[in-house]
């Protein structure tokens, strides 16, 4: 028969919010260069219009305009995708939920040094063991709106080649 004890259970939550951690760490680390490079090219295309502007109304010939429009569209569109695809509040979120996540593994680390030193008592244990389990809940609870779908995505993917041959994993929310 299958048994658990509390200190595997610990094991096992510790296990999976530090693997949380890393996911939502890794997530933001591969955002940040992507959002960066669509500010710079932005910038880019912003100093290449006012230049282009500049030159105009000291020249005030045809390619300049074209230029100093052409830069501003390009500008314009650049900032639009940067806008709807969020990329800000995306790191921002994977980096906000990666911190409490990190946390929180820190102090089931603390728990599990404890126990294995002996120095908690088993009613104080399944105390702090359920205060981390409302704790990590409620971290979960408050969802990951941001992005969900990226996030979800990148959880499940181990999944899909352990799983046994037939068995789809559970995605809540779709």
């Amino acid at each position: 028969m299958f048994s658990l004890t509390i200190t595997d259970h610990l094991h096992l939550d510790a296990e999976r919010v530090a693997q949380n951690y890393t996911l939502h760490a890794r997530a933001a680390e591969r955002l940040v260069p992507f959002a960066l490079t669509i500010r710079i090219a932005i910038v880019a295309l912003l100093v290449l219009a006012t230049a282009a502007t500049i030159a105009d109304l000291l020249f005030q010939t045809r390619a300049d305009r074209i230029t100093a429009v052409a830069a501003t569209s390009l500008a314009l569109v650049g900032f639009t995708l940067y806008a709807v695809l969020g990329l800000e509040a995306r790191v921002t979120a994977h980096r906000s939920f990666a911190q409490r996540l990190w946390l929180m593994s820190e102090r089931y680390r603390s728990l599990m040094a404890e126990v294995e030193e002996g120095i908690v008592d088993h009613t104080v244990l399944l105390e702090r063991r359920d205060e981390l389990i409302n704790e990590l809940y409620s971290i979960y609870e408050s969802g990951f709106a941001a992005d969900q779908a990226g996030y979800e995505n990148a959880r499940l993917a181990p999944l899909k080649n352990d799983r046994a041959p037939g068995i789809q994993p559970v995605v809540l929310g779709e």
